[in-house]
């Protein structure tokens, strides 16, 4: 079972005499790999599972004023520092996922040429308008901009978005976008260009902790455990992504 857009449980109500569900709080990039990945964990372990996506920022505030959860699920950086504010459980954590940062556009557009550094700059010089998220790739691609010198020049026609950038692409809003490839992929009315340049690239890693305080951290383990086994896998690369 997982929350809807406003974090309200979806599915039917829970008996009182059940063992309380599992509490996931995980970065919206990994949305689409969890939304197929929980209910395969909920036949195989018999638990249940409530989750809820947030922009990555949002979370690890959430989580550092006291929120109440099982696992976290957030980039590497973000995960060590709830392990030092004492939040997650040092014993307790796991790489899940690598994901690389990807370039899109609206479905059935010219696809541009971005196979080299050079290439790259003189498409987001180009291109009538640009987006990128607030979220952790957003935050790489702002600088990436810096790094190639066009930051100035790109500021008039960019557009932020806490939304999945490859949505601004499929509704006409913006010409190009730069996001996670994983959070591309899902888009329908968008398609991938492909990765950024090798040179360029910024790979995010996530990782999966265990709250300190969780109330069944066998159960927690056994999550983290399952998103590193065969099926988990498969739908990670499936998605887009390398296993961590």
């Amino acid at each position: 079972m997982h929350n809807d857009n406003e974090g309200r449980p979806v599915g039917g109500p829970f008996h009182s005499s059940m063992p309380a569900p599992l509490k996931i709080l995980s970065g919206g990039a990994m949305r689409s790999l969890m939304v197929d990945l929980v209910p395969l964990f909920e036949r195989a372990s018999g638990e249940k599972v409530e989750i809820e996506f947030r922009l990555t920022s949002v979370l690890q505030k959430q989580i550092e004023d006291g929120a109440v959860f099982d696992i976290a699920l957030l980039p590497r950086p973000e995960v060590d520092a709830l392990v030092r504010a004492g939040r997650i459980a040092a014993d307790a954590t796991a790489d899940i996922a690598r994901s690389s940062v990807g370039l899109a556009v609206r479905a059935g557009a010219a696809k541009p040429d971005i196979a080299t550094v050079e290439a790259l700059k003189q498409t987001l010089l180009n291109a009538q308008s640009i987006a990128y998220s607030d979220g952790p790739s957003g935050a790489y691609v702002a600088a990436l901009l810096e790094l190639l010198g066009i930051a100035e020049a790109m500021k008039p026609k960019t557009k932020l978005t806490d939304r999945p950038v490859a949505e601004l692409m499929a509704s006409g809003e913006a010409e190009i976008g730069m996001q996670q490839i994983v959070a591309i992929l899902p888009v329908k009315g968008a398609e991938l260009v492909a990765p950024l340049p090798s040179e360029l690239q910024n790979v995010i890693i996530y990782a999966a902790g265990v709250s300190a305080a969780a109330q069944n951290d066998g159960a927690a383990k056994a999550c983290i455990d399952f998103m590193r086994g065969p099926e988990a896998v498969r739908l990670i690369r499936v998605k887009g992504m390398e296993p961590g």
